[in-house]
């Protein structure tokens, strides 16, 4: 009997499908109103959206469960309270070292030093941003219900925490809760193994959509910000990160990127680090081997909190803006950039449209004109596709070097599992 095809795979055929139809659409058939209708916004649409909503049913109830199990498993508020502060600063060491390469990179290369735009045509209204000390208080959910109601990721964590907590402080009867938890969140990982079968389907909506209603040809005006942006990702990715997973771990980085395509694949079809965060958290667990009580932690963190990928942008760009408007840069606005994006990154965690209102509150900063954001836009979308995938790479990096440094990573599973298993 004939193998089926790994689900990575189909995955991989889904998303070049998808591209390849869409470019074709957008090429041809875009003005076609039966098109754009009935295909376009019609099945891509539909199709796609719902495959999203499917993975973000998972997150809230995933991440409850997982992340009380994990508590559980750790077995110790001390060592709860360990594992979030390393995870916190391995967090902020990656944005820190992600934004600083786009910086160097970018004033090397020099993007928007000879790009011809209309600037007084161009205008961009950023939605304003809570402050450092609002996000501080809305760490603890006035009301618990709201907070999973509207998918508020740092009270869940949060919420989940302290309850967890709470059981291993109430003897016998936390230890029984413990197993009923233990089975439902077995049961939620079945139910992300199901919702993954609709994978490459999903895929090859949301690429088709997108490429349909953008085509490849936007991304040519803009070529120099893109290719710019694009080589910091790659960097950072694949040197810097498993750089530092090496050298903290000695573990494969090869083995590493090998067990993580299906995590890349969702990340830049759906650019969503949240609603990746089923996948991520599977796929650390499974067949990274990395222990359960930190992945419940690190990994819902890093998918509200990591944003590697997103400070890769907000450096390029605050350069790109400022050779647009010839504004030159100083080296105390360059360190500015770097501050700002590791408060940025704090401050802004769980906003929509996070990449925006971080590149806003950067650009405000170092006084460069907001509006310059609004040459960016058009592209964006096929960039955040990128950076997510970035994003998604910096919390399992992160999370293997936490887990490592706990000596809890089952280094038997990460280098001996078959990384064709799905």
């Amino acid at each position: 009997m004939k193998r089926p095809l790994p689900l990575t795979t189909q995955i991989l055929i889904g998303m070049g499908m998808g591209l390849l139809i869409g470019s074709l659409i957008n090429n041809f058939a875009i003005n076609n109103s039966f098109v754009a209708t009935y295909v376009v916004n019609g099945v891509f649409y539909v199709s796609g959206a719902l495959f999203i909503n499917a993975l973000k049913m998972l997150v809230v109830p995933l991440v409850t469960f997982s992340l009380i199990e994990g508590v559980n498993a750790i077995g110790d508020a001390g060592a709860v309270g360990r594992i979030g502060c390393k995870t916190i600063f391995w967090y902020l060491l990656t944005t820190a070292l992600a934004v600083s390469i786009a910086l160097m990179i970018a004033a090397i290369v020099s993007p928007g030093q000879n790009f011809e735009t209309v600037i007084n045509h161009t205008s961009f209204t950023p939605p304003s941003a809570p402050s450092l000390n609002e996000v501080l208080i809305n760490l603890v959910p006035g009301n618990p219900v709201k907070a999973f109601a509207e998918g508020e990721m740092l009270q869940i964590i949060c919420f989940a925490l302290f309850f967890g907590i709470a059981m291993l402080k109430t003897g016998e009867t936390g230890k029984k809760l413990a197993g009923y938890v233990s089975m439902v969140n077995e049961v939620m990982m079945s139910l992300v193994t199901l919702v993954m079968r609709f994978a490459p389907l999903g895929v090859f909506c949301l690429m088709a959509k997108t490429f349909s209603e953008q085509g490849l040809t936007l991304i040519m005006p803009m070529l120099g910000y893109a290719l710019t942006v694009i080589a910091c990702l790659l960097l950072h990715s694949i040197v810097t990160l498993n750089l530092l997973l090496y050298v903290n771990t000695r573990l494969s980085p090869w083995v590493f990127l090998r067990k993580m395509r299906p995590v890349y694949l969702f990340a830049f079809s759906t650019a969503s680090s949240n609603a990746t965060l089923p996948v991520t958290l599977r796929t650390v667990e499974k067949k990274l081997g990395v222990h359960t009580g930190t992945a419940s932690f690190t990994i819902p963190l890093g998918a509200t909190f990591n944003m590697d990928g997103t400070a890769i942008m907000q450096g390029v760009a605050t350069v790109f803006i400022a050779n647009v408007y010839h504004i030159p840069l100083t080296l105390e606005q360059y360190v500015t950039v770097i501050g700002m994006s590791l408060l940025a990154s704090i401050g802004t965690a769980g906003v929509p449209g996070v990449g925006l209102i971080m590149l806003a509150m950067v650009l405000n900063q170092v006084g460069l004109p907001v509006e310059g954001i609004g040459l960016i836009i058009g592209i964006d979308r096929f960039l955040d596709m990128m950076r997510t995938v970035v994003n998604v790479n910096g919390d399992a990096v992160v999370t293997c070097i936490v887990s490592g440094s706990e000596k809890t990573l089952d280094k038997k599973i990460y280098q001996t599992m078959d990384i064709n298993s799905e």
